[in-house]
C-alpha cells in the first residue's frame, strides 16, 4: 500500500463480525470484516477499500472474513478491454429503447414496489423478499458515498413518465464505478440484468473510469455465475488482482483451490 492509500485509511478501524448463515453456500457460516467509522470513509478511502476487496451495503463497508472458506472473490471488469459476445449484443438490442435517468438516491413507493416484485420472484426465501420500507431504505438509499440512482423506463406514451422497468444504485470511485445493486421487473424472456451491466460498462467508459466493480463471484453459486460471462474480468485473490480471459484460465484457478 502506497503513502496516499495509507493516508486515506489511517483514521479507520476494522473489526470482524460474529458468524452468521452464509448467503451463497447452503449450510455454511460466514463472517465479515467491517471498516469503521463509516462517516469518515470518503471517496478516496472507499476507492482504496474497493481495491482491497470491500463492498458497500447501506452505511456499512465490509469484505468476507470467513475462517475456513475463500469462496467469495471480488470481481471487476477492465472496461476498456471488454468485448460483448453475441448473446450480450442481443440483450443490448432487446432493451435499447429504455430511457435512463441519472440522479441521486431517493425513496419512491414505485421503486419499492418494483423491488418487492423482484425479490419475491428472483430471490424467494432469501430474506430480502420480506424487507419492509425501512430495511429497503437502509440498504438502497442510505449512503455516505458518491452514489447515483438510475431509473430505466419505457418511452412515455403520454404526458407522464414511461413504465418503470429497472433501478440501479451505482457508486462512483476514484478508478471506476461500483454496481451496488440493481432490481428490475421480473418478466419472462427478458435480459434486463445483462443489459444493465452493459449500460454500466458504457457509463464507466464515458466517465473515463478504468473499472466496473461487480461485487463477489462465487464459483458454487449459480446466481453469481453471470458475472464471469463479461470478459475479460479480474478476480482479487490473495491480495492481488488476477486477469482471466477464458474458461480455461478460470478452470485453472478453480483447480488450484483458490476458492475453497
Amino acid at each position: 500500500m502506497n503513502q496516499s492509500q495509507e493516508t486515506a485509511l489511517k483514521t479507520l478501524r476494522f473489526y470482524a463480525t460474529a458468524n452468521y448463515p452464509c448467503s451463497y453456500l447452503d449450510g455454511q457460516l460466514a463472517r465479515s470484516q467491517v471498516a469503521t467509522p463509516t462517516h469518515l470513509i470518503d471517496t478516496a478511502a472507499y476507492s482504496v477499500l474497493m481495491r482491497h476487496g470491500f463492498r458497500r451495503s447501506g452505511l456499512f463497508y465490509y469484505r468476507p472474513h470467513c475462517d475456513q472458506c475463500q469462496a467469495c472473490l471480488p470481481l471487476r471488469l477492465p472496461v476498456a478491454d471488454f468485448q460483448a459476445d453475441r448473446s450480450q449484443r442481443r440483450a443490448w438490442e432487446r432493451h435499447l429503447q429504455l430511457i435512463a435517468t441519472i440522479g441521486t438516491p431517493f425513496y419512491s413507493p414505485e421503486h419499492f414496489a418494483l423491488y418487492q416484485r423482484y425479490q419475491q420472484a428472483r430471490h424467494p426465501g432469501g430474506g430480502m423478499d420480506s424487507d419492509d420500507m425501512a430495511q429497503y431504505q437502509d440498504f438502497m438509499i442510505e449512503s455516505h458515498a458518491d452514489t447515483l440512482l438510475v431509473e430505466f423506463r419505457e418511452p412515455s406514451s403520454g404526458d407522464g413518465p414511461g413504465v418503470l422497468k429497472m433501478v440501479s444504485i451505482i457508486d462512483q470511485l476514484d478508478d471506476g464505478l461500483s454496481a451496488v445493486y440493481t432490481f428490475y421487473e421480473p418478466e419472462p424472456r427478458q435480459s434486463y440484468g445483462t443489459y444493465n451491466v452493459l449500460w454500466q460498462i458504457r457509463q464507466a467508459r464515458t466517465r473515463g473510469a478504468s473499472h466496473l466493480y461487480l461485487g463477489y463471484w462465487v464459483a458454487q453459486s449459480q446466481k453469481m455465475s453471470y458475472k464471469s460471462r463479461f470478459k475479460p474480468f479480474q478476480l482479487f485473490i490473495n491480495g492481488q488482482w488476477h486477469a482471466f480471459r477464458d474458461t480455461a484460465s478460470l478452470n485453472k484457478l478453480l483447480s488450484e483451490n483458490f476458492t475453497r
